[in-house]
């Protein structure tokens, strides 16, 4: 079993794992201000995002289903891994050599169960790399000729060879130190009469990797006719493969996804190898599965699938009838993206990689640019299936689609689009044929209650829950999202609900945000608050550890602000200070409310968005104010219940306090107001 990790060396992995690059491996972010990063979630389905990272403080949070952390918790969470596995992975992308307690550098049987899987494909992939320019390889590069790849091209996507041998790559890899235990955990090998033999047995070779470029699995397609095996062959589902969540090609074509704000999905490895090498480096496909909901997942968050109208997501088929029933699927899911789907099928009936072997380049990129929207394609195939020269091909045509015209949400877009399939039939009747659309839709083939405008108002709703009122805390968030945002946070005076619309709940988040992140603005007057100024309890254990912290002020510098020199000066909290904050943190609900604050945009007036020293006197003022309202409330309850003639002189003590708390309430409501 391995040794403990270093601390120094976990310190290390955290500094060179910058998070917005390890974050942005997994899904596409995109600038949220405030020198924050925003994203679609990855930890669960949404519409709009509320996944924010902010690489200052090397942390991340959603403020929808409230997960969060630093760069090893992500990944610890999005590729369920433990800590060591998560740091080793971290270790490896940054080129760092791990030491552990036990003895130094650790072996490579002590890694993680991951760490040696992952170690093993690489060294399987490379194996099959070499072994296509092998003498016995001449049928993979035959096939891969006739396909129209030299072997540079291959090459560039690690295509392989496995040898036709029972235990070509079982030898080679136990030669490297691994066990037929991890042969066959990872898939690389299977169980024989007389122990582990190879997985793939002269097949050519396409090495499957994660969205940050591991090997974790292949696909292996047969080439000789004695071979009674399937087409193609896959690795298992192992600890590394899950292949409802993989896409082949997406470490290759993630970038240009985001940029394009296209993804173009093809059915084989080789119809990728094309499209790619044709100029549309944004196809994918899926790895020995129907493409589904996972797939989705995974798009969404490369495309920022987040605003409808921008982006595509483009499906080819093949021209046959098991084509046609593939971008009907492909509709039954439509609703599960955001932006605009559409289809593409060639047609004399060819795949990508097939008219990129008979009319070149272009015509894949041709084949890409007449894409049709899905809506269009499904509906025009089924009215293709009847004579509609005919009346009763028409009725028949009208009956097949009508309840596909039915299942598109948007109100306005199904209108438009019964009325365009009347004049496709051309029956020439457009409310006779709304009629009909609106019957399927009544007998419940698709819901339709949700207006034209629906996911517009669905993401304003999102936005205005972001930017709040006021000019402070996210405004007008219900109290249940209150809760969930902050870990359960007990409201204020101790009580159950947690109200970010409460005036007095954002005044106080505010004041605590920029303790965290800009600790050397708030200077002594943050600590002369006292924690009694705070109503939500766990707003004052969190006051309470930033000053036993002393991060309200030393010197004028914020703690932490001397390890991201890129944040400029004094009054920045760098990720030290959030990470000590955080460690310190004494139980899960404090811990999360950091992690919140550390990452939630600022709210100040200005254009840049970043607070000044009269801002922050303006908010520790106003909580101030707020403390002292609270005791005038108390004496001058007090003093109603009081008799001042049986106690003048104690009648008379108070009656001052209540006169100084009045005036000192007039200077602090004139600082927040900016007047001092």
């Amino acid at each position: 079993m391995a040794g403990r990790i270093r601390d120094e060396d976990i310190a290390t992995v955290r500094e060179r794992s910058a998070i917005d690059e390890v974050v942005g491996e997994y899904l596409q972010l995109r600038n949220a201000g405030g020198g924050s990063l925003k994203g679609l979630c990855p930890f669960h389905d949404e519409k709009t995002p509320s996944f924010n990272v902010t690489p200052s403080r090397g942390l991340y949070y959603c403020f929808s289903c409230a997960e969060g952390g630093d760069v090893i918790s992500f990944v610890q969470k999005v590729d369920s891994m433990s800590f060591t596995e998560a740091v080793e992975r971290l270790a490896a992308r940054a080129g760092i050599e791990l030491r552990y307690e036990q003895g130094g550098q650790v072996p490579g049987q002590e890694q993680s169960q991951r760490r040696r899987l992952i170690a093993a494909h690489k060294a399987a992939a490379d194996f099959y790399a070499e072994r296509l320019r092998a003498a016995d390889a001449v049928t993979a590069r035959e096939f891969l000729a006739s396909r129209g790849f030299d072997l540079e091209q291959a090459a560039g996507f690690g295509v392989g060879y496995a040898p036709d041998e029972w235990e070509a790559v079982t030898g080679h890899l136990r030669g490297r130190g691994f066990s037929d235990e991890e042969l066959l955990v990872g898939g690389l090998a299977g169980q024989g009469r007389r122990g582990p033999v190879d997985k793939f047995r002269g097949r050519l070779i396409w090495p499957i990797r994660d969205l940050s470029g591991d090997v974790i699995a292949f696909g292996a397609r047969k080439l000789a006719e004695h071979d009674n095996g399937p087409k193609y062959l896959n690795t298992p589902e192992t600890p590394l493969f899950k292949k409802s969540s993989v896409l082949y090609g997406a470490d290759l074509a993630k970038r240009e996804i985001a940029q394009r704000r296209q993804v173009v999905i093809v059915e084989g490895y080789t119809d990728v190898m094309a499209c790619h090498l044709a100029g549309v480096p944004t196809a994918i496909a899926t790895s020995g599965t129907s493409f589904g909901e996972g797939h989705i997942r995974i798009l969404r968050r490369l495309l920022m699938d987040a605003s409808e109208f921008r982006g595509e997501v483009v499906f080819t088929f093949d021209g046959d009838a098991a084509g046609q029933r593939g971008a009907l699927r492909a509709f039954g899911m439509e609703d599960k993206f955001v932006t605009q789907t559409f289809v593409a099928v060639q047609p004399d009936g060819l795949d990508p990689c097939d008219l990129r072997l008979a009319q070149g380049d272009a015509a894949v990129r041709d084949l890409v640019a007449s894409r049709v929207p899905l809506f269009e394609f499904a509906i025009r195939s089924a009215v293709t299936q009847f004579d509609l020269d005919t009346i009763e091909g028409r009725m028949s045509a009208l009956d097949t689609a009508a309840p596909i015209v039915a299942h598109i949400k948007d109100e306005g877009l199904r209108k438009r689009y019964a009325v365009a399939l009347d004049r496709w039939l051309g029956i020439m009747d457009e409310r006779f044929v709304l009629d009909r659309v609106r019957d399927h839709a009544g007998r419940g083939q698709a819901s339709v209650g949700r207006p034209a405008s629906a996911r517009q108002r669905e993401t304003a709703a999102h936005r205005a829950r972001d930017t709040g009122g006021g000019g402070q805390a996210r405004a007008g968030t219900p109290a249940d999202q209150g809760n969930r945002e902050n870990g359960g946070a007990p409201g204020r005076n101790g009580g159950g609900s947690y109200d970010q619309g409460d005036p007095v709940v954002q005044v106080e988040r505010e004041v605590l945000k920029l303790a965290v992140q800009r600790p050397g603005l708030c200077g002594p007057g943050f600590a002369a608050l006292g924690a009694d100024a705070f109503t939500v309890p766990a707003h004052a254990v969190l006051f309470r550890l930033i000053c036993e912290l002393g991060g309200w002020d030393r010197d004028g510098e914020s703690p932490g602000a001397a390890d991201v020199p890129a944040n400029g000066g004094p009054g920045r909290g760098g990720r030290e200070w959030a990470r000590s904050l955080r460690e310190a943190a004494p139980d899960d609900q404090a811990q999360s409310l950091v992690t919140q604050l550390a990452v939630e945009s600022m709210h100040t007036p200005g254009a840049d968005g970043e607070p000044d020293s009269r801002y922050v006197a303006a908010q520790l003022a106003r909580v101030e104010e707020l403390a002292v309202s609270r005791q005038i409330s108390r004496v001058k309850s007090r003093l109603q219940r009081m008799d001042p003639v049986a106690a003048p002189t104690e009648y008379n003590r108070m009656f001052g306090d209540l006169i100084g708390l009045e005036q000192r309430r007039k200077v602090l409501v004139d600082r927040a107001s900016g007047a001092l």
